[in-house]
């Protein structure tokens, strides 16, 4: 049964008067904010595997020790169990900054943006299709 458009209520982007390159800025922007958030979801794989890979690396620690390998099992604790993964960092401190930091700022500066071009509308360009789609689909029944 194809949907009528008069069944809905109005898209709140129908009043927006908006140019092509307010679209597509407002739309590459949607997408960029997206991917933001697909990084850092990644980033938090990334804190994960490399929490799972310490958990091993110190039962090898252990198992050394147990096998007699005293030195080997204090490289394990003394200089790679409490290193940082980058810049002596460990990963949760990485994803702490990274999502109060970049991710924070990003979200609020796409929102400002979408609030002044968009009146607070988000994925215009996409309701715009949805629209065009279901109007096409009434019209052509």
């Amino acid at each position: 049964m194809p949907i009528n458009p008069d069944d809905r209520e109005q898209s709140p982007d129908a009043d927006l008067d908006l140019s092509d390159a307010e679209l597509d800025a407002l739309h590459n922007l949607q997408l960029g904010i997206e991917h933001v958030h697909r990084a850092y979801g990644t980033l938090l794989e990334f804190h994960h595997q490399l929490g799972h890979a310490m958990d091993r690396v110190g039962d090898a620690e252990d198992e050394l020790r147990e096998a007699g390998h005293e030195e080997w099992a204090n490289g394990v604790r003394d200089d790679h169990l409490p290193a940082g993964a980058i810049s002596d960092q460990w990963t949760y401190e990485l994803v702490e900054e990274f999502s109060t930091g970049f991710v924070t700022e990003m979200d609020a500066f796409e929102t400002a943006v979408r609030d002044d071009l968009a009146d607070g509308v988000g994925h215009v360009r996409e309701r715009r299709q949805q629209r065009r789609i279901r109007e096409r689909a009434v019209d052509d029944s």
